[in-house]
């Protein structure tokens, strides 16, 4: 399986129209789309249209899309150069707009290349850490098909529930893989994989909760093989109900294969 056909984005015959039917497999436990679901659909008909690879894509959410329901996906391309494509795609289910897109796609080859992010030190195989556990049934959703193992962060359990607890130092890492993509690592798969921000909300401030995506900013470094990435999530801040943070995604020899950035909107869990 690879990773369009892990999200369920289907072609039309119109090449700049694609459709997501929604389904439990992509969605929250809460039951709406999953917000790395959604980007991810989104490039992913993006590099279809333009025949292009993604360099950054930037979403806005503005509303939910639910089980059952269908998303199209509007392509426009804006400027097509000879090496750089800049585009957007406009989610939407009927004329309720869910979330739109804007990215850029291309190739430059240049001799000159680096990467000056580092992996965290002293960061074992992922199958020696334990699972990260969740507060309520995920059984059929996007959690259930993600594998993620907790290398530096606190249980569920072990966490305040709504009232002040003991911050952390806003770092929370995680392995995570997609057992069910095996055809490589891509743009559309670092997007779903990307979206953890918000979780990291809830470690940093010490409580119970996470929070709603406002945006998320996918740019891509370098691809290699890899089945695990290490996620790296650095909250920022958490201030006026809103919290800021990004993360940065390892392959397992340490390549850096992308950065993702989000804004959130804090939510406390009731249990």
């Amino acid at each position: 399986m690879d990773s369009r056909n892990f999200i369920g984005l289907e072609a039309t015959h119109n090449r700049f129209r694609w459709k997501l039917p929604v389904t439990s497999g992509i969605s929250t436990t809460g039951g709406f789309m999953f917000g790395g679901s959604g980007l991810g659909a989104a490039i992913s008909a993006l590099e279809g249209t333009s025949g292009r690879e993604c360099v950054w894509a930037t979403a806005q959410y503005l509303s939910y899309a639910k089980p059952g329901e269908v998303v199209d996906v509007d392509v426009t391309i804006a400027v097509e150069g000879h090496q750089v494509t800049q585009a957007r795609a406009v989610c939407h289910v009927a004329d309720r707009e869910i979330l739109t897109v804007n990215a850029a796609l291309g190739d430059r080859p240049m001799e000159h290349a680096g990467q000056w992010e580092q992996m965290p030190e002293g960061v074992g195989d992922p199958l020696s850490y334990p699972q990260r556990t969740h507060h309520s049934d995920w059984s059929g959703t996007i959690n259930e098909r993600l594998d993620q193992r907790m290398v530096k962060g606190r249980a569920y359990d072990d966490l305040a529930l709504r009232e002040l607890g003991e911050p952390s130092d806003g770092q929370y890492l995680l392995w995570a893989r997609i057992p069910d993509v095996i055809t490589g690592m891509d743009a559309t798969t670092l997007a779903v994989l990307g979206d953890f921000v918000p979780s990291g909300v809830g470690q940093a401030l010490g409580v119970r909760g996470g929070g709603n995506s406002l945006d998320n900013t996918v740019r891509v470094c370098r691809m290699v093989p890899t089945e695990w990435v290490l996620m790296d999530i650095r909250v920022h801040a958490v201030e006026r109900g809103f919290g800021h943070g990004l993360v940065h995604m390892f392959a397992e020899d340490g390549t850096l294969l992308a950065t993702a950035s989000q804004s959130v909107i804090v939510r406390l869990s009731k249990a």
